[in-house]
């Protein structure tokens, strides 16, 4: 029997310090909800999960651009709408000057508001949306996933030919109004096309919002099990580990106490 080197003691106080620091560790992942607490809990999966998180929130900026790209587009056909509105009025404005109980008289009451109607859907053509011009023809491309990839949204362009014909038209004469009803009709067929166009772009932009969803469905799916903390089987860990620390703690007094027998000895 020695005094000198207690063995019993320092192996005791070793596997003390060993279930501590594992309930320490075990408090830290339930309380943070993670498993990974530190690096060397899994180097490899904190390598994976911080990708994850890189390209969760590079998903999350995709959908925001495609959001607003179909603010822009829903914008567009608000527009669009008030312009085939002014449209259909010309075109009704010239078939009325046509009547050939009108003088030119009458019809210079129908070229004010034919021309002033005119004048709006020029106005119209310069409209924009945060200083991006919404009929400039221009067509934007839009970011769909998490690696930069764009798709490219149809312009629309209300200072085309087919637009600028009807609203530079009069219909003052029946002449005239004969000309400004095919120019109109020009426009309205191209007014027809061009919110086609809208439909379309609206839709395939909120197909890859669509997507872009899922896949951050999944993503954020991936990353949870490689980082969340399991409660169930980690509260089961915190019951062992503070059970070991208590028996520790006991065994570790009884073994600083084994020396003093020797005393007996000496006695």
């Amino acid at each position: 029997m020695v005094i000198n080197t207690n063995i019993s003691a320092q192996t005791g106080a070793r596997l003390l310090g060993e279930s501590s620091a594992m309930l320490s560790k075990s408090l830290a992942r339930l309380s943070s909800g993670s498993r990974l607490v530190s690096p060397e809990d899994d180097a490899a999966g904190l390598a994976v999960s911080m990708r994850f998180d890189a390209q969760i929130s590079r998903v999350s900026a995709a959908q925001s651009n495609l959001g607003n790209a179909v603010s822009f587009a829903h914008t567009q056909d608000g527009f669009l709408q008030k312009v085939g509105k002014a449209l259909d009025r010309m075109s009704e404005l010239s078939v009325l000057s046509q009547d050939v109980t009108k003088t030119n008289a009458d019809r210079s009451l129908y070229n004010a508001e034919f021309t002033k109607l005119g004048a709006y859907v020029t106005d119209l053509a310069t409209k924009d949306f945060n200083g991006v011009s919404l009929f400039d023809g221009t067509a934007l491309n839009v970011t769909t996933d998490s690696e930069g990839a764009t798709v490219a949204t149809t312009g629309m362009n209300l200072g085309a030919a087919a637009y600028t014909g009807a609203t530079g038209a009069t219909v003052d004469t029946a002449a005239n109004a004969v000309t400004a009803l095919t120019k109109v009709k020009t426009a309205i067929t191209q007014l027809s096309t061009d919110r086609a166009s809208v439909g379309a772009n609206i839709s395939v932009l909120n197909s890859y919002n669509d997507q872009l969803g899922s896949l951050k469905d999944n993503l954020s799916s991936a990353n949870s099990r490689i980082k969340d903390v399991d409660v169930a089987v980690e509260s089961t860990s915190l019951a062992r580990f503070n059970i070991l620390v208590q028996a520790g703690t006991a065994m570790l007094a009884q073994a600083n106490q084994t020396p003093q027998s020797t005393l007996k000895l000496i006695g």
